[in-house]
């Protein structure tokens, strides 16, 4: 049976893969994006497999939108079998100099984002006693690394909503995922990683940071690789907690649980070239 999935943040990257995967499968898809332009050509493009698709250009922050894209949705094509909280931003930066303006609508966008769109599809998957909810995460929602620190608050906290919700909707036959990668070949960290200004005490050290990430991104999985991953989870009759879609996440997902923590940051400190 084909199923109704929708998917916040699918204008690019992992989210738009995902819904051109789940098109060529038969699925339908709905979801909207604030880069409207991206979300045009993504319509194009889901036209040629001939599905039912519902996209549109909006904010996440826009709860009441929110909540009328839910009805539209529902109204059209009767359920939604998925939900995929893809959307997020990027935030990098000495906590000791970060704009707490910012930082708040990193929180915003990432965490309660996920948020508004859970419960706008949670009522409609109780009623019908099943249903997916998927949220983007990161390795950072359980390692954290240094100069994330407001983008590691968003994703322990992704983790810590999902955990929680899993209590209350389980009964319902609701299922809930976390998707945990540490990094994707994409334009994601190129868009936030600015050096401290010159004199900050953190400027070297975070210039290391920068260009040992640079160097990793090059050999991160890409954003269809990824995509091939989420995709099992959707298709999946049963679904765990916690996923990872390359071998870095993994690998410090496995030294987190099992080293102590004072060995587990020297491996840190050292793999991304910080050390004092």
């Amino acid at each position: 049976m084909n199923q109704v999935i929708v998917i916040t943040g699918l204008a690019q990257g992992m989210g738009r893969e995902v819904a051109k995967m789940l098109a060529q499968s038969g699925d339908s898809v709905a979801g909207f994006d604030v880069d409207a332009e991206s979300i045009e050509s993504l319509k194009k493009e889901l036209d040629q497999y001939g599905v039912q698709h519902e996209l549109i250009s909006m904010d996440i922050t826009d709860r009441k939108g929110i909540l009328k894209f839910r009805d539209k949705v529902l109204d059209k094509f009767g359920r939604v079998d998925t939900v995929l909280s893809n959307v997020g931003i990027g935030f990098f930066g000495p906590f000791e100099e970060t704009d707490l303006e910012k930082a708040l609508k990193c929180l915003e966008i990432n965490v309660i984002g996920a948020a508004a769109i859970f419960q706008a599809f949670i009522p409609s998957m109780r009623q019908q006693r099943n249903g997916k909810l998927i949220a983007m995460a990161s390795l950072v929602g359980q390692v954290p690394f240094p100069f994330e620190s407001i983008y590691t608050a968003s994703k322990f906290a992704i983790e810590g909503l999902v955990e929680s919700i899993l209590y209350e909707v389980q009964p319902f036959g609701i299922q809930v995922a976390l998707i945990e990668p540490a990094q994707v070949s994409t334009s994601f960290a190129a868009k936030i990683h600015k050096l401290p200004p010159e004199g900050s005490p953190y400027r070297d050290r975070a210039r290391r940071f920068i260009d040992r990430d640079n160097v990793l991104i090059k050999d991160a999985p890409t954003p269809d690789a990824a995509a091939r991953q989420i995709l099992k989870v959707i298709k999946s009759d049963k679904i765990k907690l916690h996923n990872q879609v390359d071998f870095m996440s993994t690998f410090f997902l496995i030294l987190n649980r099992f080293l102590p923590k004072k060995i587990r940051d020297m491996i840190l400190v050292n793999h991304m070239d910080i050390k004092v």
